[in-house]
């Protein structure tokens, strides 16, 4: 049955037992008691016959809930005489029910605007013109016109000298992203500033906002461990409230008093405050880009004491830059830069691309290179204004060069020398490295004050890499050369020690993902298969945000348990002055329905968690 169906049957109970307590209460005062009763039993057995419906598909799914304490508070109201008390748990009970598929709407309402903005049709350029086509018509390679306010429909890179995104509903990042020139856009963000043209990297489908979509999707159905423990506890608190309820009349001999106890303890906040704290939490995450794809996850976060991190493209950026150039001879480094980054427009290397990327960051102007000739994976030679310029590893270059080869600088651990040649002599070197993210430091400050006890990291690079890359970090260990198979082993052998969570972004980190208690994708720039695999999803390409979703599961988690602690003490406090006889029937309904409502209200806290997030390091140009 679908949601819609759930709500308009329960905005129904809610109005036929409303108006039945309105109706009966009228009889009464106008000195018609029967009548009263009639009515007001007439509100209350729809409320009934929908919950024993309920009672009877959770028992046939092997589930004892806690509405059973409901159906025998009313109907024994019902059966002693007591139809005001059993209007009002009606009344009560159908406006909880209510008033929690409110709560939990209120808390999707972020991921529903995520939803709501799935572009239907795009703009694509054909022949000289635009013509408006369906999503799924769009393939590989098309060039888009995605107007000022439009969503990006698919992922691809920016065709134009320059685009503004606004990845807000995304990411929670509250000014807009500037991309340049081949910069990847991803699908889902907003055009902020002027039109621009993207050429499509991806299907509709298969693009990122689209498997965000279904993410979300996941997210709404799934159901916590923390939830299901409730429905265990469940037996237990059925059984006491019955136990007092027997025992008040037993020693009293007065079934009201038994009434009065069942009535009390309807219906309990324990099914009603964990499922609405951890949803509104997974809309919190969501804000701030961190996708949970299901109550599970979170509750799970909540509880985390190992974390395993991947180092390349998540303890550090994972794309090479410029640590330095040095000359070896008179020519000064921005020219090396210039001349070296103008050769490798023409090349497709992810070190050629950097290059190109660093050169055009620092406003150098490039020219277009002529006689281009590649190897592949080795380096390119070509002209350049006039200038024979070689660009590539050292033997390449040197190979090339004969007796006009140079010595090698210096350089640490990790880095990429890239040699350049002009005019058949060494001109410098460009030194390239993988830097540490900025503000991994304080990244795990956080993470250390949210109790993660034991941080590694895990990596298939060389040790002498790992080693330097972690310096000073303060991890409590660092394992390298890891094969995939490793990964996993490790992520089980930490298990022993607590819960586990893994973070990555490569395809050879979706085992260890998979085999983790949470899995962590950086979905930004991440590979597919590892997002597929993770139960988490950090949708902006920045680690920090790993910290902000853990302190909102561990605060949401809390914020269920202290609803649970407080609403089942009120509620046995209540159950026991019932017991006692200091409570009627109709004031213990009023009592418990007055609990519930708060217990609710109270979980409705995680939709305001504020984590303690520090301005995140950003770039204005993500191919700087």
């Amino acid at each position: 049955m679908k949601k819609a169906t759930h709500d308009l049957i329960k905005t129904a109970l809610l109005s036929i037992s409303f108006a039945g307590l309105v109706a009966g209460l009228g009889f009464y005062v106008g000195n018609r008691p029967d009548a009263a009763g009639l009515v007001w039993s007439a509100g209350v057995i729809p409320v009934l016959m929908a919950l024993g419906v309920d009672i009877v598909r959770s028992l046939w799914r092997g589930e004892v809930g806690l509405d059973i304490v409901a159906a025998l508070s009313m109907t024994a109201a019902l059966t002693f005489g007591e139809t005001l008390a059993a209007a009002v748990v009606a009344v009560m009970y159908s406006g909880g029910s209510f008033l929690e598929s409110f709560a939990e709407g209120r808390a999707r309402r972020d991921m529903r605007a995520l939803l709501s903005r799935v572009p239907r049709t795009a703009y694509r350029h054909l022949d000289g013109a635009l013509a408006e086509v369906p999503l799924e018509d769009i393939l590989p390679g098309d060039l888009l016109l995605i107007r000022q306010g439009d969503v990006v429909p698919v992922d691809g890179t920016v065709a134009s000298d320059m685009a503004f995104l606004d990845t807000a509903a995304l990411t929670g990042e509250s000014l807009p992203a500037r991309l340049s020139q081949g910069a990847e856009a991803m699908s889902g963000a907003t055009n902020a500033g002027k039109p621009f043209d993207l050429r499509a990297t991806r299907r509709a489908s298969e693009s990122t906002y689209a498997g965000i979509v279904r993410l979300v999707d996941q997210a709404q159905r799934s159901k916590a461990p923390m939830a299901r423990l409730a429905d265990r506890w469940s037996l237990g608190f059925l059984g006491a409230t019955v136990a007092i309820a027997g025992a008040a009349w037993w020693f009293t001999g007065d079934p009201i008093r038994a009434v009065a106890v069942l009535v009390v303890a309807t219906p309990c906040p324990l099914i009603l405050a964990v499922p609405v704290a951890l949803v509104a939490g997974l809309s919190r995450a969501a804000h701030f880009g961190v996708l949970v794809k299901g109550a599970a996850p979170l509750e799970t976060m909540a509880r985390i004491r190992t974390l395993i991190l991947d180092k390349t493209g998540t303890l550090t950026d994972g794309r090479p830059r410029i640590v330095s150039v040095d000359s070896t001879g008179s020519m000064d480094a921005t020219e090396i830069l210039r001349l070296a980054a103008s050769l490798d427009q023409a090349s497709k290397h992810p070190v050629a691309r950097a290059l190109v990327a660093a050169a055009k960051a620092r406003g150098i102007a490039l020219t277009v290179p002529s006689e281009v000739t590649e190897t592949p994976g080795e380096g390119v030679a070509g002209a350049v204004q006039g200038h024979r310029v070689i660009v590539g590893g050292e033997d390449f270059v040197a190979g090339r060069l004969g007796d006009g080869a140079g010595g090698i600088p210096p350089h640490v651990a990790g880095s990429v020398l890239v040699a350049v040649a002009v005019d058949d002599r060494m001109a410098g070197h460009l030194v390239m490295a993988d830097p540490l993210r900025e503000g991994t430091d304080a990244m795990l400050a956080r993470l250390r004050r949210n109790g993660v006890a034991r941080i590694l990291m895990a990596t298939g690079d060389r040790a002498a890499v790992a080693e330097r890359v972690t310096q000073g970090l303060g991890l409590d260990g660092v394992r390298a050369g890891l094969t995939p198979e490793r990964k996993v082993h490790l992520v089980l052998s930490e298990r022993t020690s607590g819960p586990v969570m893994m973070v990555g972004d490569g395809v050879n980190d979706a085992p260890a993902l998979a085999a983790a208690d949470v899995g962590v994708a950086m979905g930004a720039r991440g590979a597919a298969a590892s997002a597929e695999a993770a139960d988490v999803v950090l949708l902006v390409d920045q680690v920090d945000r790993l910290a902000t979703g853990i302190e909102i599961a561990r605060r949401s988690r809390r914020i269920a348990v202290q609803s649970v602690v407080a609403g089942i003490g009120l509620s046995v406090a209540g159950m026991m002055a019932a017991a006692l006889g200091f409570l009627s029937p109709v004031q213990g309904a009023l009592i418990q329905e007055v609990i519930d409502v708060a217990v609710i209200l109270n979980a409705l806290r995680a939709l305001r968690i504020r984590p303690d997030t520090a301005t995140p390091a950003t770039s204005s140009d993500p191919a700087s």
